[in-house]
């Protein structure tokens, strides 16, 4: 860790203070993804854990490279950062306009472990039916161009014998709920859009679905499992 923490001298702190702010770092940010079942950190979040007692302007993002660094080195994790985006009808006649580089930004831990070493001693079999479902809901609302009405997701849903009427289910409990951890963790956002039969409400690929390494392994998959070319779904099709 010492090309993250090497140059310290310029905040006019101590070696062993960076230490203990990176120490902090880590550990909140270990402790916050096993509490919040993965969902991301905002970066403001870890921001102010360093500046709650400093006020040096770039403490924050040397401490948390410092932090990249050893929970790569110590924990085979990446933190990788995230910009958050907006639902696409936001985005529709607006100017692409920042409100700051800080609040859009967020952090996820992904194991730099060989896929076949983290699922021997790493992986939880009593979480692999969530995982499971995150890759089928991102993947039909992947084939469906990105976004899907919420009555037709659920049309696809129904099919695999999951209702959203499902308090219970015998695998995920309450299946609404089971799709809002989805948006709490970012792979889905949600978007009402005003048209001339009302509100509709969509579900859209959020930016944890369209960083690279999950775009790309979803993509493969889907690729294996239909031995051909992916076409989109048709949202208009009827049951």
């Amino acid at each position: 860790m010492a090309s993250a923490t090497q140059d310290f001298s310029q905040f006019d702190i101590s070696k062993e203070e960076i230490d203990k702010l990176v120490a902090e770092v880590v550990r909140y940010v270990l402790f916050k993804t096993h509490q919040n079942s993965g969902c991301p950190i905002k970066r403001e979040e870890l921001v102010q854990l360093v500046t709650k007692n400093y006020s040096q302007r770039a403490l924050p993002a040397h401490v948390i490279n410092a932090a990249k660094e050893k929970l790569s080195n110590a924990f085979g994790y990446e933190l990788r950062e995230l910009l958050r985006c907006r639902p696409s009808s936001a985005t529709q006649g607006r100017s692409t306009q920042q409100t700051g580089v800080a609040e859009a930004k967020s952090y996820v831990l992904i194991s730099q472990l060989p896929a076949e070493v983290y699922k021997k001693y790493v992986e939880d079999e009593n979480s692999a039916h969530l995982s499971g479902f995150t890759f089928v809901v991102i993947s039909i609302v992947h084939l469906a161009g990105g976004k899907i009405p919420e009555d037709i997701l659920w049309r696809h849903l129904k099919r695999m014998g999951l209702c959203e009427t499902d308090v219970s289910h015998p695998v995920f409990g309450n299946a609404k709920q089971a799709l809002e951890i989805l948006v709490q963790q970012r792979y889905l956002q949600k978007d009402k859009v005003n048209g001339p039969e009302g509100n509709t409400l969509f579900y859209e690929l959020a930016e944890r679905s369209l960083d690279g390494p999950v775009s790309e392994k979803m993509k493969e998959y889907i690729s294996e499992i239909v031995s051909k070319d992916v076409v989109p779904v048709d949202v208009d099709e009827a049951e």
